[in-house]
């Protein structure tokens, strides 16, 4: 993304358009933009037909130069009519007091301050700064949306759009953030660099007496000072591995117990070193956020269903089949419900339950509204199934709030593609696949469509 340019204070920044992002199956990237967009979503993350209509939108780059400054996020929207319309989106602004106890509370965590001098925005600081009592992500209802097109809905999709396509900025600037908050960066940082001197002096003339009693470790400076002197540097870390190494083979090995299956154990040791190259790939990077999850996470069952799909080779995959109890066509379909969303897609393939209606109506809503000016595929509901009319296309509601498309085939259903949250762009991707395109709906005479 191209640099903004900024005023001399920090407290405009302009950005350029940025580019459309079709095909992505998440809308942010980063840990800060997709936590932007729950922020507005709700917890459910299930999108209103506005909401749905906005994420288009910007996924489409029909949002325009955009400018921040504290309190007001402003963009020029392009719809349906040849004039860009223009919107804007305000934001309440930290208290004094507010940002007092957001400054200390990051004073008061070991490396925030250091790590918002090197512009590296920690995402613990949201969750520190609520036990503070101070909300750093905006709630929905904070919001004030204005646009000068003819939709009075709460946010109108132009609104929507440029408050999705924050979520984008964040991506690569979380410091976007504070700004919209009511702090521009020259201030901000001058007021961390200050209270980081303060903070140094202070440890320096603390009197030695008035230390508390225990292990303190070892100040930095003594270890740098010590190290000046002639010690040898700490060894570089390893590098990061991109693939796990080779496997030995079994095959050929010498004597061995007659149960010993060499194909299957080499296919576990490759397993094995598949998922430790993953953790430490893990632990070497600063951008990938740990997550602890894995074979110790699963059940049996669901163990299993995740060596299926590592592509063992045929006497494995007819080996995990007896175990499973299952037949090759019926495990290569659960296979692909791994493959599909995970451990949380397995449910989906077999059992069906009851949604709240409301999230039916709203998901029903939020087709009708993407599909505004042309006709919605029709669909029939069956419990948390949303089938397409006429066509072997089916959604399925997960209880993780995702919607998992699948298609008919073999004489049954099969997962057919990835989950995602936004019921219209996974019915999109599900149509796109199946090579469905809706019928346009002409629009009624004498009177003039809304301005989209």
């Amino acid at each position: 993304m191209s640099r903004p340019k900024k005023a001399d204070d920090g407290r405009t920044r302009t950005f350029p358009p940025l580019p459309a992002a079709r095909g992505r199956r998440s809308f942010a990237e980063s840990w800060w933009g997709n936590a932007w967009v729950e922020a507005l979503e709700g917890k459910q993350r299930l999108a209103t037909g506005r909401l749905a209509r906005g994420r288009t939108y910007a996924r489409g780059g029909n949002v325009g130069e955009i400018t921040v400054t504290p309190g007001r996020v402003a963009a020029r929207v392009q719809g349906s009519r040849p004039a860009p319309y223009r919107t804007s989106m305000d934001i309440p602004q930290l208290s004094p007091r507010d940002w007092e106890l957001l400054l200390d509370t990051a004073a008061g965590q070991a490396g925030h301050i250091a790590a918002l001098l090197d512009r590296d925005m920690p995402t613990t600081l949201v969750d520190d700064a609520a036990r503070a009592g101070i909300r750093l992500l905006p709630r929905q209802g904070e919001l004030t949306p204005n646009c000068s097109c003819p939709d009075w809905g709460y946010p109108c999709k132009h609104a929507a759009a440029v408050f999705y396509q924050v979520a984008r900025l964040l991506d690569h600037d979380p410091f976007v953030l504070l700004l919209l908050r009511g702090r521009g960066e020259r201030e901000l940082m001058d007021e961390l660099q200050r209270r980081n001197a303060v903070q140094a002096a202070a440890e320096d003339t603390a009197p030695q007496a008035l230390a508390p009693a225990g292990p303190l470790g070892v100040p930095a400076r003594d270890v740098f000072a010590t190290a000046r002197a002639g010690i040898a540097p700490l060894p570089a870390p390893p590098p990061e591995a991109d693939r796990p190494g080779q496997v030995a083979s079994f095959a050929t090995a010498g004597d061995r117990a007659p149960e010993l299956d060499p194909s299957a154990l080499q296919f576990l040791a490759a397993d094995t070193a598949t998922r430790a190259a993953r953790l430490l790939r893990h632990a070497l990077s600063h951008d990938i956020p740990h997550q602890p999850t894995g074979p110790a996470d699963l059940t049996a069952a669901e163990d299993l269903v995740r060596l299926a799909a590592a592509a063992p080779p045929s006497e494995v995959f007819a080996r995990l089949c007896r175990h499973a109890g299952r037949t090759p066509q019926a495990l290569t379909r659960t296979v692909r419900a791994w493959r599909q969303g995970g451990a949380a897609a397995l449910p989906v393939l077999d059992d069906a339950w009851d949604p709240d209606p409301s999230q039916l109506n709203l998901a029903r809503e939020a087709i009708k509204q993407a599909w505004e000016g042309e006709q919605p595929p029709g669909l029939r509901t069956a419990r948390n199934r949303l089938t397409v009319i006429g066509h072997d296309a089916q959604l399925r509601l997960g209880t993780d709030g995702r919607w998992y498309p699948y298609r008919k085939e073999q004489g049954g259903w099969w997962p057919a593609g990835p989950a995602d949250r936004d019921v219209t762009a996974a019915l999109a991707g599900l149509l796109a696949s199946l090579d469905i395109t809706p019928t346009p709906r002409p629009a009624p005479r004498g009177r003039r469509p809304v301005g989209r």
